[in-house]
């Protein structure tokens, strides 16, 4: 219990650094509403999804992509958080305190969940704006996109537990966030998330169809009653929801554990 109770009140200091630097939520939301507004009305109607190249189709295949895009794009920030913090000293100032050795990367991590959350519920209404309907090819209902919403922070927060190992590991902010985009970009691009990964070549396609990023892309395709879903013999493509899940709490389990460790040895 000291350690949630721990883990909350450094969640409690970022929550409240965040409100008195508002640019930090603006400068993520943005970003994400870029992408919406670029790739629907400028690749909208040259991009294939089943052979099929109207815009309000792809707009439906799109969206689970952008979501899981935005998610994963705030490990940067949690990296640069975490560099920050350690540049300026402060992590020498929690370890004076009596406190859980693991409750400061918990607790920023818990942080940057409840941003990305804020982010994600005003991209969705942006996606709204520009034409997404869930369940335009397969009945869905609300508790099926919630579940879609919840795995993408689900996602969110793992990917923010690589995002602390990288910025425990580089000594200035500005290393965090190049270190911290620089493997974001083949992890999205080589997916499904924009483009149906079954117009890809074979060795390409595997690639796409294995990586956890496709998985939860793919899990909340389904879930939104979206169209698009690529038809593929791949155990990831055909249990998507269960991949998802998998995929994101080992990477959870695993980068915590590193974290921590290279958090104590940072510390010592």
């Amino acid at each position: 219990m000291s350690t949630v109770t721990d883990s909350l009140v450094i969640a409690r200091r970022n929550l409240i650094r965040m409100t008195r630097i508002p640019e930090m939520l603006l400068f993520g939301i943005i970003q994400p509403v870029m992408f919406v507004v670029l790739f629907t009305y400028v690749f909208g109607g040259s991009i294939k999804v089943g052979g099929n190249t109207n815009p309000d189709v792809y707009k439906n295949f799109l969206m689970a992509g952008i979501f899981a895009q935005t998610v994963t794009f705030a490990t940067a920030g949690s990296g640069a958080g975490i560099a920050d913090d350690m540049q300026k000293g402060l992590i020498d100032r929690f370890r004076s305190l009596p406190m859980a050795r693991g409750a400061v990367l918990t607790g920023r991590t818990v942080a940057d969940l409840v941003q990305t959350a804020i982010t994600l519920l005003v991209l969705a209404i942006v996606a709204l704006i520009v034409g997404w309907r869930p369940g335009t090819a397969e009945p869905t209902n609300i508790g099926k996109i919630l579940a879609g919403f919840g795995l993408l922070l689900l996602l969110g927060y793992a990917f923010t537990w690589i995002g602390a190992l990288i910025g425990l590991s580089v000594r200035t902010p500005e290393a965090a966030t190049s270190g911290g985009i620089i493997w974001l970009f083949p992890v999205t691009f080589v997916s499904n998330a924009f483009v149906d990964s079954s117009q890809m070549t074979p060795w390409l396609r595997h690639i796409a169809e294995w990586n956890p990023f496709s998985a939860t892309v793919q899990a909340c395709r389904q879930l939104f009653g979206d169209p698009g879903l690529s038809r593929s013999s791949a155990w990831p493509m055909e249990y998507p929801v269960w991949a998802s899940l998998i995929y994101s709490i080992v990477i959870v389990v695993v980068f915590r554990v590193l974290a921590i460790r290279k958090y104590r040895k940072a510390a010592s």
